[in-house]
């Protein structure tokens, strides 16, 4: 789960499903000032991120995936206490729609 730099929707349904049967958020956090339907987000602030708990996954989109992707490291290093994921495809992926087997 945290081996991988990037998680598709599926497995942010999934992986956070999962994480929080063990108390664990997961924070989808936005990079371009654009809110993704049918989900929460948080615009980014570092200074309110760093508010969350050790631990709390933070998963960071922007339109593409690319940009954030290539920003994990400076992410990492600004919260070196959370796990940080990029969203593949970020917002130009996003299904609305999308099904999960297990709800949020």
């Amino acid at each position: 789960m945290f081996t991988k730099k990037e998680w598709t929707q599926a497995e942010l349904y999934t992986y956070t499903n999962e994480l929080k049967k063990k108390n664990i958020d997961v924070v989808l956090v936005d990079t371009i000032l654009k809110p993704l339907e049918n989900i929460p987000t948080l615009l980014y602030n570092p200074f309110e991120l760093q508010k969350f708990p050790h631990g709390t996954v933070f998963v960071f989109y922007c339109d593409t995936g690319k940009t954030t992707k290539e920003r994990l490291s400076y992410y990492q290093k600004k919260f070196p206490n959370n796990p940080c994921i990029s969203l593949r495809g970020g917002r130009g992926y996003w299904r609305p729609n999308f099904k999960n087997d297990t709800p949020l």
